[in-house]
């Protein structure tokens, strides 16, 4: 069977996260989305996403193909069905596409119907012969705020599947540990010396080559990805998630950073989501709460206005790439876009748009090319390639978000 991970329209919802990204690729949790269901279904997948991105994640076409919602987490019982599926065979919730069969043959047809969350029977009844009502509850990211509101969830889900008839690392002697050592799995090739880690509210678990250094002090439910360091004296509330190859500081509190970000220093962030490849400088702060206790509302891609989240606590939304001075001061419920250089005295605009360069006393345009460039050498310093593929996309992001950077608040 070949499996392919479809964006319906919470892709849009979830800009700029998915400017660099497909849904799929979106960390929540210990894993992404795409490895919770490559691991629920023991093979690999393919994305179906915008054409833009299909370079870099090109979709594989079988004979037989299972297209899945990419904004849906996994659970046993959904897989359990998905796995039954026949050809023709849609399994819906309400108005929600969660799977679909469909041969090879009939693969144009289906690049050609509506694969969102608003779709119906007409939509796809052309290619459908039989629509199967899911009777179970699951979970489905529509919003960036999703992802941190949801992250405790997910770390305490994934740990259980990660961690399963496996034994973890002995913890060492200098460390101080707060309740059942069952809650806590280390990977072989973690470091963790002189901190305090307190399991009692939710799980630990630190990846392979991850490094806790002295003087931390950790609340569950946490997860420390591979390669991902947390510098001396660093805080850590539960519901936070640290990507791969990040080096952190400071205090966080139910933050999920996907990979590659550096906030080494002091400073705080609260329920946010940081992209990849940021660098966030020492002693910059995120407000997650309104001095009124209102509700946050936070700019909207797709309604191109601030919409409301029906949170009170809701910090920063930061796509790839961006970069940001000392002491940046970010206003509660701030969203900034893909590869936006950010600096200056005052509180921040809430709405930042991509390739944004300055802060408060003004925003200027930065070029593709010099943004590139940065890029490029970011990348250079771990070791990785900076492809074609890779400048091609925020070539498209950059031409496609002008109309953002010429709005007034």
């Amino acid at each position: 069977m070949n499996y392919i991970l479809f964006d319906d329209s919470a892709r849009n919802q979830l800009l700029p996260l998915t400017f660099t990204r497909p849904v799929a690729e979106i960390r929540i949790g210990i894993m992404t989305i795409r490895e919770k269901w490559e691991k629920f279904l023991g093979c690999c997948t393919s994305t179906l996403t915008e054409p833009y991105l299909a370079s870099k994640f090109p979709m594989e076409k079988g004979e037989i193909n299972t297209l899945i919602n990419a904004s849906i987490i996994p659970n046993l019982e959904l897989v359990k069905l998905i796995e039954k599926l026949k050809p023709n065979q849609s399994i819906i919730s309400g108005e929600t596409i969660l799977a679909y069969q469909v041969s090879g043959d009939d693969f144009l047809n289906l690049e050609e119907a509506s694969f969102d969350e608003t779709a119906d029977e007409e939509d796809i009844k052309h290619i459908e012969e039989e629509l199967i009502e899911f009777p179970g509850l699951f979970t489905k990211i529509n919003h960036t705020w999703d992802i941190f509101a949801f992250n405790e969830q997910e770390i305490v889900a994934d740990f259980e599947l990660v961690t399963k008839g496996r034994k973890s690392q002995k913890l060492s002697a200098t460390n101080l540990l707060i309740g059942d050592e069952k809650n806590l799995f280390i990977e072989e090739g973690a470091i963790i010396e002189g901190a305090t880690i307190n399991v009692k509210n939710g799980p630990v678990y630190i990846a392979e080559n991850a490094e806790v250094m002295e003087g931390c002090l950790i609340r569950g439910p946490f997860a420390l990805c591979s390669h991902a360091q947390l510098k001396m004296g660093a805080k850590i509330y539960g519901g936070t998630t640290i990507g791969p190859y990040s080096k952190i500081g400071g205090e966080l509190n139910n933050v999920v950073i996907f990979g590659y970000t550096n906030k080494a220093h002091d400073g705080f962030f609260g329920n946010s989501v940081i992209g990849e490849w940021c660098n966030i400088g020492s002693d910059s702060n995120t407000s997650n709460l309104k001095n009124t206790y209102d509700n946050v509302r936070v700019w909207s891609y797709s309604s191109q206005t601030f919409i409301n989240t029906s949170l009170q606590f809701c910090g920063t939304i930061m796509g790839d790439h961006v970069k940001c001075g000392i002491n940046t001061m970010f206003n509660t419920g701030t969203v900034i876009g893909v590869c936006a250089n950010i600096f200056g005295s005052g509180y921040q605009r809430n709405f930042i748009p991509s390739y944004a360069w300055g802060g408060t006393a003004g925003l200027a345009t930065y070029s593709s090319s010099k943004a590139i460039e940065v890029a490029k050498r970011v990348w250079e310093r771990r070791g990785i390639d900076f492809t074609k593929n890779d400048e091609k996309i925020l070539d498209y992001i950059f031409s496609n978000t002008h109309h953002n950077r010429k709005l007034r608040f």
